[in-house]
């Protein structure tokens, strides 16, 4: 009996390339479009991808610090740049105010439409980016955020 010998195969993967990358960072801001798409029950992409586009935009200028920088890392590369290019806010604006901010960014928008798509994009957050992130950046924030990110708030009233 004799023993023949099988050459062993080496399979070389390919390094992944930027455009590889691309095509990962394209399916992670495509799933985020979507969740906020579900999440608001906008009739079309286009309409949840401005609205994603327009609240982190404006949540952008509010959070500061590690936080930010840690948000702009967390979510898709198409959305960091919404977070980190705003300049930072003077001075802190309340929920309700935040809520008005993203409403004067948005055409016909209303108040209650504005809390809509800021609850529509902030409550898909936790699970992108951690419940921990979440929490260090709504301890930066102003009382009353916790319920835009889909978090009861127990903070006491003074």
């Amino acid at each position: 009996m004799s023993t023949t010998t099988v050459p062993s195969v080496t399979t070389r993967h390919p390094a992944p390339t930027d455009h590889d990358h691309n095509r990962d960072d394209d399916h992670d801001w495509t799933r985020l479009v979507a969740a906020v798409q579900r999440s608001g029950q906008y009739a079309t992409r286009q309409k949840a991808e401005r609205t994603t586009r327009t609240v982190l935009s404006a949540l952008g200028a509010h959070v500061i610090g590690d936080e930010r920088v840690d948000l702009a890392r967390a979510l898709p590369e198409e959305a960091a740049p919404l977070i980190a290019s705003q300049i930072p806010a003077t001075h802190p604006l309340t929920a309700a105010e935040f809520v008005d901010e993203v409403a004067s960014r948005t055409a016909g928008a209303t108040p209650a439409t504005a809390r809509w798509d800021v609850s529509s994009v902030l409550s898909v957050l936790p699970p992108l980016i951690g419940d921990a992130l979440v929490t260090r950046i709504l301890a930066q924030l102003p009382a009353g955020y916790a319920l835009l990110f889909g978090r009861a708030d127990l903070t006491p009233t003074p």
